[in-house]
């Protein structure tokens, strides 16, 4: 018998840590990626007072295995924080949505009793992305080997090639949006991200990490890519980064960044008995494809499925975080779904934390999270556009209300 959304147990989320992320080729460039996702999950253990034993699986989201060990990152992770032996691992990917699809991931182990406790998470060192010789295996047969980069490897289309800055000038073009409103977007994520820096709503999130400094170390403890100082008048003198007079720039796009996060899913007996307070309640995810071209519209199908599968509308939700890979992606869904503004992205985003996407979603749980109990909401959700064409959504219910 196939179980039913009614029949299965309830999975709650219980809190989660992350690491502070860092700018391409800076504060954690130095770090090995296991030792970014074994440092979260032992912060997300220790603020909930949870001996790793008792997890019993724990998901990883990563798009770039940089180094042998994160090839097989869960189970890595896992039994380096002190997870049993027999405890599960499993390693996910679903491109810009792979933080996302850890935490559905561990629900669905939860859901099929596969698991009880479970830590979600990931995350990504580009700054470590290697450089690659292809072709020399088996000899090459004259001249210069060329190295390739695989950072390239997940910012271009699988299908034509494009760069996915080049998917977002498609989408400005297709639906026009100006250049001027893409630079607004950006500018105000910027102040979103410095509000959320200097009020110490995202430190309560972010566990320091020691980095290498000179012959010694220093704690790093706040995002390293956010530019709250930066002016309008500096987003409009930035080249357009993909096409000559093009719209996206680096001000309007997401940033490369380093980092790792978790959450702890389990179901509700469990996380009672455990004695861990849940936050809010898992409900629903939803995920569709779109077009390539435009892989940017992915949030509008994906939370028109969620809403409606959900018997919900937009004036539901009290609060969404849409992953900012693209203004452009945001203000597409602020204009074909009518999500306010002032709903949004209240803390900055990718344009302005930076975008590792096996860390990203997680973030924005945690952002979600946090802001629902603050307001006393109920409902949020957490949706992204995905490379090579896909939209995902998430829904939760606040449970500290």
């Amino acid at each position: 018998m196939t179980a039913t959304r009614s029949t299965m147990p309830e999975v709650v989320l219980c809190g989660g840590k992350r690491t502070p992320f860092g700018d391409f080729g800076r504060s954690l460039k130095d770090i090995p990626l296991m030792d970014l996702g074994v440092h979260a999950a032992k912060a997300t253990l220790a603020e909930l007072r949870l001996s790793p034993e008792k997890v019993d699986h724990l998901v990883w989201a990563n798009t770039l295995p940089v180094d042998g060990a994160s090839l097989f990152g869960s189970r890595v992770v896992a039994l380096k924080i002190g997870m049993a032996e027999e405890s599960c691992a499993l390693n996910v990917s679903r491109a810009c949505g792979s933080g996302t699809q850890a935490i559905v991931s561990a629900v669905d182990q939860i859901r099929t009793g596969q698991s009880r406790l479970a830590l979600a998470g990931g995350g990504e060192s580009y700054s470590r992305a290697a450089y690659v010789a292809e072709g020399v295996r088996y000899g090459a047969k004259r001249g210069p080997a060329v190295l390739t980069d695989t950072l390239d490897w997940c910012y271009r289309d699988p299908f034509d090639g494009q760069f996915m800055g080049e998917t977002a000038e498609n989408l400005a073009e297709d639906f026009q949006y100006s250049r001027d409103a893409m630079d607004e977007w950006g500018f105000m994520s910027q102040k979103r991200a410095g509000h959320g820096i200097a009020s110490g709503f995202l430190a309560k999130q972010i566990a320091p990490i020691e980095v290498p400094e000179g012959k010694g170390k220093r704690a790093f403890a706040v995002d390293e890519f956010p530019r709250p100082d930066v002016t309008r008048e500096k987003l409009k003198t930035l080249k357009p980064a993909f096409k000559p007079g093009g719209r996206v720039t680096a001000g309007n796009s997401s940033g490369i960044t380093d980092g790792a996060a978790f959450v702890v899913a389990a179901d509700r007996a469990t996380a009672e008995k455990e004695g861990l307070a849940p936050r809010a309640r898992f409900i629903d995810y939803a995920v569709i494809g779109v077009p390539p071209r435009i892989m940017g519209v992915g949030p509008v199908p994906a939370i028109a499925k969620l809403l409606e599968r959900n018997d919900l509308k937009v004036s539901d939700i009290d609060y969404f975080e849409i992953n900012e890979a693209f203004a452009a992606v945001n203000l597409h869904a602020e204009k074909q779904l009518g999500i306010p503004r002032d709903a949004t992205n209240l803390y900055g985003g990718g344009i302005s934390i930076g975008h590792p996407p096996g860390a990203t979603g997680v973030r924005m749980t945690l952002v979600a999270l946090q802001h629902l109990e603050n307001i006393k909401g109920r409902y949020g959700v957490i949706s992204m556009c995905l490379g090579a064409g896909q939209g995902m959504a998430m829904l939760i219910e606040n449970l500290r209300r």
